[in-house]
């Protein structure tokens, strides 16, 4: 999942469970949580927006953000990512990245994000199967989606299983975002802040990121990567 000026090739479910499993050893499929799978989210607030800005680095080169937005018929949480400045990419690459469950403290220490968003206690071992999201860690988006490839990076895609609700153990609010290099260290995040609700946009839909040309499959059975902002506006308006 990368883009090009040109050509973008896709990311399919074979690519993503390589690189998975060159980091963390072979995909199991049926591997499930000590606590089952993670059920479909339904009740999400339709017009909530959250936005994790990634901050200036002068080591690592990182730079963009990810919005997350519900949608209207309250059924999972619409993922836009835009980023781009990769450092080393060849080196430090695939990148992954991962709700993890605590916010980037003033420090901006990452590793007092703590661990991945994992209610169901599923753990990292064996790779999220991303032809099978169900079972995966909630936080898990590289798991699930597809890693961080190439710079620019631009991805939209739905994840069912992320809530906006506060109190809710899959919720995304008061989490950060973290992104590592592909042996696991963690490079840089940034915490997932409210942007705003639909009733403060003259349209009634949360913002979105940057159009892009052309966004590949994800790979994911139940979430399926839209590229555009046309197509997107699509997704919103087949789901009302």
């Amino acid at each position: 999942m990368h883009l090009h000026t040109l050509t973008l090739p896709t990311a399919t479910p074979a690519l993503v469970n390589a690189q998975a499993a060159s980091i963390f050893g072979p995909i199991i499929p049926g591997t499930t949580g000590k606590l089952g799978d993670a059920p479909i989210i339904s009740n999400n607030t339709v017009g909530l927006t959250y936005q994790a800005v990634l901050p200036p680095s002068t080591t690592t080169g990182f730079r963009g953000y990810i919005i997350d937005s519900s949608v209207t018929n309250g059924t999972g949480i619409v993922f836009s990512a835009n980023l781009y400045g990769f450092a080393d990419e060849a080196a430090l690459g695939p990148f992954l990245y991962h709700i993890h469950e605590s916010p980037v403290p003033a420090s901006g220490n990452c590793t007092a994000t703590g661990a991945h968003l994992d209610p169901l206690v599923r753990g990292e071992i064996p790779p999220c199967d991303p032809s099978a999201p169900q079972p995966c860690q909630v936080g898990d988006l590289a798991g699930k989606h597809g890693n961080i490839t190439a710079a620019p990076f631009q991805a939209t895609y739905l994840d069912l299983y992320v809530s906006d609700q506060a109190g809710a153990s899959a919720f995304l609010g008061n989490r950060s975002v973290v992104i590592h290099s592909s042996n696991t260290t963690r490079l840089t995040c940034a915490n997932s802040t409210l942007l705003g609700t639909a009733a403060s946009s003259s349209s009634g839909m949360p913002p979105v990121a940057t159009p892009m040309t052309k966004i590949p499959d994800s790979g994911g059975a139940d979430a399926k990567a839209i590229g555009g902002g046309v197509l997107l506006a699509s997704l919103f308006a087949a789901l009302l």
